[in-house]
């Protein structure tokens, strides 16, 4: 407590104080403790005051590490369903090629049309027979 403090507080009458012939006040203990606490009120007040705040303190860092314990597990969910994920991606992947190559394939060369022309050809052979271009000896009696 400050002596400007209580000056002011004296000069608005929040403290009643006697004044000394030399011009200073005295102020009775009993009037300055009922505006100002004891130092000792003040100290255990502050005392109980910061074992609450410690209580509080040692709740909310337990608090903390579960809400960090779980955003670390949170997190570990996360990258196991990315993983599966990605492996799922590749499989379905990995399937639909399998799935959509299934179409025949062409051989490499022309070797492939043979049987289409050695028709052709044989159908033109027999229009021309039967149209009389080309003699048809008959093997009947």
């Amino acid at each position: 407590m400050s002596k400007a403090a209580l000056s002011r507080a004296i000069k608005r009458g929040a403290i009643s104080a006697e004044k000394q012939l030399d011009g200073s006040f005295k102020i009775d203990p009993a009037e300055l403790h009922r505006v100002y606490p004891a130092v000792t009120e003040q100290l255990a007040r502050t005392t109980a005051d910061t074992t609450e705040l410690q209580t509080q303190n040692i709740e909310l860092q337990a608090k903390l590490e579960a809400a960090t314990q779980r955003l670390h597990d949170k997190d570990g969910v996360i990258d196991d369903l990315r993983r599966r994920l990605d492996t799922e991606g590749e499989e379905r992947r990995r399937l639909m090629a399998v799935l959509t190559d299934q179409r025949q394939t062409r051989p490499k060369g022309r070797w492939w049309m043979l049987p289409a022309v050695a028709t052709v050809a044989v159908l033109a052979l027999v229009m021309l027979a039967a149209l009389g271009f080309i003699p048809v000896r008959s093997s009947l009696p």
